[in-house]
Parts: C-alpha cells; sequence; structure tokens
C-alpha cells in the first residue's frame, strides 16, 4: 500500500468527519418544530426553489402544518404560517421574537445602523425617535396629510396632460409616492422630470428588485457566496453608494441652513436630535444612523405603496360597479370642490372597505422580514433556541380560510358588516404585527386612501381591454407578487 495515497486519503476522511460532527451539533439544537430532513452544508436547499420561495413554503405548510423548520445551509429557520401562529409569536410572545434576523444581501452599514435592521438599544432608540417625528410632529408647520394631498394635486395635473390617451400607471405612481418621502424627509418635492429624481427612483426600483431575486435567496442559504462569486450582490454595494452619495448632500445641504428652534422635515429633526445629545456617550444619533434610517423609509415607503396603488386602479378597471360605489361615496361625503382628507375616511365605509381589500388581495410583499429569537422560547411545545431565525409567511394570514370568506376572490365583504359599515379583520397583516410592525404603516394608509379619493373625485377610469378578461392576479417575481403591466385611460369626470 502506498503510504502517500494514504496520508490524503485519511485527511479528507477527517475533514469529513469534522464536518458531520459540526452539522449534528448546529442541526440538534433544541426541539425544534418538525420540517424536511436537511443534508450536510446545504440543509434543506435542494428541496426549495429559490425563485419561487413562497410556493416552496406553502409546500412545506401542507406537510408539516402552521409552524415547521427548513434549514438554509446549516442555519434553522422556523416558518409561521396562519394568522393564529403569526400573532402568538409575534404579539403573544414580542418580546421572545422581537430581534431582526440575518439579511446577508444588506450592506453592513445599512444592516448595522438603519432602524429597521439594527437590533437592542440602538433599534429600540431610533424606532422611538422615528415614529414620535412621524406621528406627533407634523413636520413643522406643514402636517404629512397636507404634503400627500398636494402631491396628490401634482399627480392629477400630469395625469391630466395625458389628455384621456392610453397610459402605464407605474411612472405616475411611483413619483407621487417617492415624492411623499422626499417631502417628509428633505423638506421639498421633485418635478416628475427631474433628473436627479429619476435617478434616485431607478436606484430605490433596482435595490428592491435585487433585494427580493433568486440570488438573494440563494444568499439567504449560503451567506459566504458573497465573498467568493460575482452576482447581483455587487450591484447592491454600488447602488447603495450612489444612494448614501445622494442623502449625504442632501444632510450637508441641510446643515447648512438648519435652525434648531423650526425643523422642517425629518432630518432637521434628526439633527436636532443629534445637536440635543452631543454630550451623551451611548447615543445612537449620529450620521452613520441618520443616512441608513432615511434610506430604510425610501426602500420600504416607496416601491410598496405605489405597486399597491398600481394593483387597486386594476383592480377598477376589473370591477367598473366598485369604481361607480367609491365615486358615488366620493360625492357624498367630500364632493368636487375640496381636497379628500384623512377624516372623511371613517364616513367612507365602502372605500375603507376596498382599500383594504386592495391590500389583502394584491399581498405584495408575502413574506415579511425576518425576526430573530432574542432568547431561547418554548413555543407550542418546542423550543426555540435563542439566535433562531424566525420567518412569518404574511400571505398565510391574508388568505386564511378561517379569516376571510373568500380568500382566492376581491371582496371588500371581507371588512364590511351586515349594516354595510366597516369592520376590522384581526388576520389583516400586510404590514406584519407585533413591536416589528412596519414603521411607515400610518403613512402607507394616508397615501393609498388620499391618492384613490384623489384620482377618483377627478377621473373616470378606462379599459381598451375587456374587463372581463382583465387578469387581477398578480404575478410573482421571487419574493414578491406585482400586478402585471397594464395600460388604461383616465377620463376627467
Amino acid at each position: 500500500m502506498d503510504p502517500l495515497g494514504v496520508a490524503p486519503a485519511f485527511l479528507v476522511s477527517c475533514i469529513i468527519f469534522l464536518l458531520l460532527l459540526i452539522w449534528r451539533r448546529n442541526t440538534n439544537k433544541g426541539n425544534l418544530p418538525p420540517g424536511p430532513t436537511p443534508l450536510p452544508l446545504l440543509g434543506n436547499f435542494l428541496q426549495m426553489d429559490v425563485r419561487n420561495i413562497i410556493a416552496s413554503f406553502r409546500r412545506l405548510q401542507e406537510h408539516y402544518g402552521p409552524v415547521f423548520t427548513v434549514y438554509m445551509g446549516s442555519r434553522p429557520v422556523v416558518v409561521l404560517c396562519g394568522y393564529e401562529a403569526i400573532k402568538e409569536a409575534l404579539v403573544d410572545n414580542a418580546e421572545a421574537f422581537t430581534g431582526r434576523g440575518p439579511l446577508p444581501m444588506l450592506d453592513e452599514t445599512i444592516r448595522e445602523y438603519g432602524v429597521v435592521f439594527t437590533n437592542g438599544e440602538r433599534w429600540r432608540q431610533l424606532r422611538r425617535f422615528s415614529l414620535t417625528t412621524l406621528r406627533n410632529f407634523g413636520m413643522g408647520k406643514r402636517s404629512i396629510e397636507e404634503r400627500i394631498q398636494e402631491e396628490a394635486q401634482f399627480l392629477v395635473e400630469a395625469i391630466r396632460k395625458t389628455d384621456g390617451n392610453l397610459f402605464d400607471p407605474t411612472f405616475y405612481l411611483s413619483h407621487a409616492v417617492s415624492n411623499v418621502i422626499c417631502s417628509v424627509v428633505f423638506g421639498n418635492r421633485f418635478e416628475y422630470d427631474d433628473k436627479d429624481f429619476i435617478r434616485l427612483l431607478g436606484l430605490i426600483n433596482k435595490l428592491f428588485q435585487l433585494t427580493f431575486s433568486s440570488w438573494a435567496q440563494l444568499l439567504n442559504f449560503f451567506p459566504s457566496l458573497k465573498w467568493l462569486l460575482p452576482g447581483a450582490h455587487h450591484q447592491f454595494s454600488v447602488c447603495i453608494a450612489a444612494l448614501k452619495s445622494f442623502v449625504s448632500q442632501r444632510i450637508q445641504m441641510h446643515r447648512q441652513s438648519f435652525d434648531p428652534n423650526c425643523p422642517r422635515d425629518f432630518i432637521d429633526c434628526f439633527l436636532a436630535k443629534m445637536e440635543q445629545e452631543r454630550g451623551n456617550p451611548t447615543s445612537e444619533f449620529c450620521d452613520e444612523t441618520m443616512i441608513a434610517t432615511v434610506l430604510n423609509m425610501f426602500f420600504a415607503g416607496t416601491e410598496t405603496v405605489s405597486s399597491t396603488s398600481r394593483y387597486g386602479l386594476l383592480v377598477l378597471l376589473r370591477y367598473p360597479e366598485i369604481e361607480a360605489k367609491i365615486q358615488e361615496e366620493i360625492d357624498q361625503v367630500i364632493g368636487r370642490n375640496r381636497s379628500p382628507c384623512m377624516e372623511d375616511r371613517s364616513r367612507m365605509p365602502y372605500t375603507d372597505a376596498v382599500i383594504h381589500e386592495i391590500q389583502r388581495f394584491g399581498d405584495i410583499v408575502p413574506l415579511g422580514l425576518p425576526h430573530l429569537a432574542m432568547e431561547t422560547t418554548q413555543f407550542r411545545g418546542f423550543t426555540i433556541p435563542k439566535g433562531t431565525t424566525i420567518l412569518a409567511l404574511l400571505t398565510t394570514a391574508l388568505n386564511d380560510p378561517q379569516h376571510f370568506e373568500t380568500p382566492r376572490r376581491f371582496n371588500p365583504g371581507h371588512f364590511l358588516d351586515e349594516n354595510g359599515a366597516f369592520k376590522k379583520n384581526e388576520a389583516f397583516l400586510p404590514f406584519s404585527t407585533g413591536k416589528r410592525i412596519c414603521l411607515g404603516e400610518g403613512l402607507a394608509r394616508m397615501e393609498l386612501f388620499l391618492f384613490l379619493t384623489t384620482l377618483l373625485q377627478n377621473f373616470s377610469l378606462k379599459s381598451l381591454q375587456d374587463r372581463k378578461e382583465i387578469n387581477l392576479f398578480p404575478q410573482m417575481q421571487n419574493g414578491l407578487k406585482l400586478p402585471k403591466p397594464y395600460y388604461l385611460r383616465m377620463v376627467p369626470r
């Protein structure tokens, strides 16, 4: 026997043995929920479709029930399905599961400094400040509602220029929604044809697509690939660098005209907070957290709201009787001579129900951002170890047959009682739930209501396509559900 041939074979055997020991140690932590048997190193990768991770999870739900475990490489991930399981974890056990789970695609500066992706005291301070600023302060002399109302009128004027011709609503809606964020954060809006604005929107859209790409799903299984192989993550870093540069320039412009006694927008409020805590060594308010938080707001509040609005118009094209009932309610409550306001919503139950159903049925982001177990927790008879990633499959709540009578059909009645009054539905979770519920929920609700009512106050929707042939089911693009591209006409009423 050749001794030179034995040594390499023995070394390989030892390495494999050590890897298997490490694998067994990592895959035997606690009494985790059931799930498919993972392979060493690969985990359940071969049983998942990274091009449609949602469909893969739904198949596993049918086999293993509402709570199951999958292995993304060597990392266990607990998946929650259905309203009851999601509520029990994220609300009833909020403190245990309040952490933000890993997102390998993210740039380190965004992951470590922004309000959305951080944990611990930094997250608490930034979230408390952001919520207070957005909800209560009203951004100086002009409230957020006034900024949305103003942008809604700019949107109407832009659509009037189409002269009743066919157009794709994507451009107009994305610009309007992004301008609201710009007004709130930067204190000013942009013209729709502004080159800097168009470039900003292009970068945000690119980031959104990359975050939910097949490559991003692959990195969830094998994070080390980020450093070993070429791929979309390199484009992600380039986009982030460009956006950080854009925001940094705006912050510098604010510093030159900053008056701590009269903050104009979110950046001014952040600068004032930095000034206030200048002598506090534990303060989390610095340039890095400001830039990352601003980018979080753009990322979370642009594509989702504009895509939901675009889907809403498609629904109304398909169901002209719904459009007519909303316009009847607008005429009765608001009339034609003033702009809609948020006070009107409580007197417009049908419109409110339709908007909720648009969000439910559209289901734009079916999988919430990952949570993290901050401590070892007993959950439904299982043991979830500290550090375990938790995924809430929000689509399973929005389509839960125990809470929605016809989950596969568009039905505003899901949010109306027998008297036609608006009724809440506890399984309505498009913004997730618990302590990590979407920071911009209130802003998004205002935008959806004010944009839709303002458009229908001024226009009627027309399509060259037979309305019965309009397909409402969104197209799945990796982890996103997006309305299919379409054209429409808006005719002045």
